[in-house]
């Protein structure tokens, strides 16, 4: 087969060399020509046969970067991306190529078949099939959207910000992939009269003139459900599963602003700026396979329409089997976990900041500095565990790490740069805590009874016995110096 798709490699004319794309369509095993995508995001197609003049196949430059780029935004594009293989091949081959490609596949096994993947092209290169379209793969893979001289950097500046801070913050990955930062950035706005400090998290965004603009994602208290967001007005079941999910578990249509168009979309509420975020239906990306179970088409429509789903038995890195409710979220762009479908729990950084001394048992923060946790790190956190983190930064922008246990006497998070053995030492409680613990529940008083040697009953306040009494009279007199 390797030899059959590449034996027609001789150029007919002088010219720069491009590639073109081949579709394989799945369910029919036709074999045809790639000419672009129409409005409602269908393959436009062409049968393998002589081009004609006014017939323009898709024409990509064939290097790497480039060539990777324009298939990722291609690939994302498509209303029905999985019913197609893709196989790039110079345009000088294409009419032949996909003509002995379409008698491979007429004549060819299931097997046979199978081994087409090894030459099919997916998105940023990722040629492993395992990996094709699976959860782990969410917005890793993720083409750049923006480059670094790109960004505003004046007005950066005047945030306190500028690359090499938010390269040691970890931020700018998500924010050349077009995404928020995954964290809180704390920021300095100075107006010459007052300075103002506060969190924030960023994103970059394509103006109307086509500059990058710098966008801030402020906190606030809570979303406002009780108005209209792009034209849809919240149901009591929409308010409910945004609060206590972050999802509105179904796909509704809004309107956009600046052309009136409907767009079918779900929200969801940005967990840590209780922002409210939508994104288009026709985006969504379902995986065929969550953590080792294979989806039916039953579960994906489920996931497609905004819903959650709960699956039992799913296989996590550890090799231990788990289960819990998944769900697409239109901050985050792909499905996500819901352990106990409750997140609740899962506290805004503004609640950290300003109302830490008032966390109770059930409200255990998953936001430390900025630093959001895992769900395998949240469950220890919860649990009352030490926990390892590092990603932190100071207020210089300098990168740190450390441990953190939760507090639950005093629903605080203790923080120590030593191993959790140390942290868990200096968290026992002090002689003197002990004593006051014991005046104030057991009853006892430190002039009547802290003498005595043995256990006391509960609420005693005096000696009991003759014994007890000869041992509180034992008081240390004081030395006098020798003359």
């Amino acid at each position: 087969m390797e030899n059959e798709l590449i034996k027609h490699q001789e150029p007919i004319e002088l010219k720069p060399a491009t590639d073109t794309l081949l579709v394989l369509n799945i369910h029919t095993n036709q074999v045809e020509m790639v000419k672009g995508i129409d409005k409602d995001g269908n393959l436009q197609k062409v049968p393998p046969k002589e081009k004609k003049d006014n017939e323009q196949l898709i024409s990509v430059d064939k290097h790497g970067d480039i060539f990777s780029n324009f298939f990722s935004n291609f690939y994302r594009q498509l209303k029905n991306p999985t019913h197609f293989n893709f196989f790039k091949v110079s345009e000088y081959d294409a009419i032949n190529t996909a003509n002995d490609l379409q008698k491979y596949v007429d004549q060819a096994s299931p097997e046979e078949k199978e081994k087409l993947k090894d030459y099919e092209v997916l998105p940023q290169h990722n040629n492993n099939p395992k990996n094709k379209n699976t959860m782990d793969n969410n917005t890793d893979n993720q083409e750049y959207r923006f480059q670094p001289e790109q960004i505003d950097w004046k007005t950066m500046g005047k945030f306190g910000l500028n690359q090499e801070k938010l390269e040691k913050m970890n931020a700018m990955d998500a924010l050349l992939r077009g995404f928020k930062t995954n964290t809180l950035i704390p920021i300095t706005i100075n107006l010459g009269t007052a300075v103002s400090k506060m969190d924030v998290r960023l994103s970059l965004q394509t103006g109307d003139t086509g500059q990058v603009a710098v966008h801030l994602h402020g906190i606030r208290k809570e979303p406002n459900l009780n108005n209209t967001f792009l034209g849809h007005q919240f149901t009591d079941e929409d308010k409910k599963n945004l609060k206590e999910t972050g999802n509105m578990g179904r796909v509704v249509d809004l309107v956009n602003p600046k052309t009136d168009e409907i767009i079918p979309s779900v929200i969801s509420r940005d967990r840590l700026t209780n922002e409210l975020v939508a994104y288009r239906a026709e985006y969504m990306k379902i995986p065929d396979e969550i953590k080792g179970i294979r989806l039916d088409e039953h579960q994906k429509q489920t996931l497609l329409e905004g819903g959650p789903l709960y699956l039992e038995g799913m296989t996590s890195k550890k090799g231990e089997l788990f289960n819990a409710t998944v769900q697409f979220n239109a901050d985050k762009r792909y499905v996500e976990f819901l352990f106990n479908n409750n997140q609740n729990q899962q506290q805004s950084q503004y609640h950290h900041n300003q109302q830490q001394t008032h966390h109770t048992a059930q409200e255990v923060p998953k936001v430390f500095r900025g630093k959001e946790l895992d769900d395998s790190q949240y469950e220890k956190f919860k649990a009352g565990q030490t926990v390892y983190v590092d990603g932190l930064t100071d207020a210089k922008g300098k990168a740190y790490q450390g441990y953190i246990t939760f507090n639950k006497e005093t629903s605080k998070t203790d923080f120590s740069f030593n191993h959790s053995n140390k942290l868990k030492e200096e968290a026992k409680p002090t002689e003197d805590h002990k004593t006051q613990t014991a005046v104030n529940t057991q009853g006892k008083t430190n002039e009547a009874t802290k003498n005595v040697k043995e256990p006391l009953e509960s609420k005693q306040q005096q000696p009991a016995s003759q014994q007890q009494e000869d041992q509180q009279k034992k008081i240390r007199k004081p030395r006098g110096r020798k003359l």
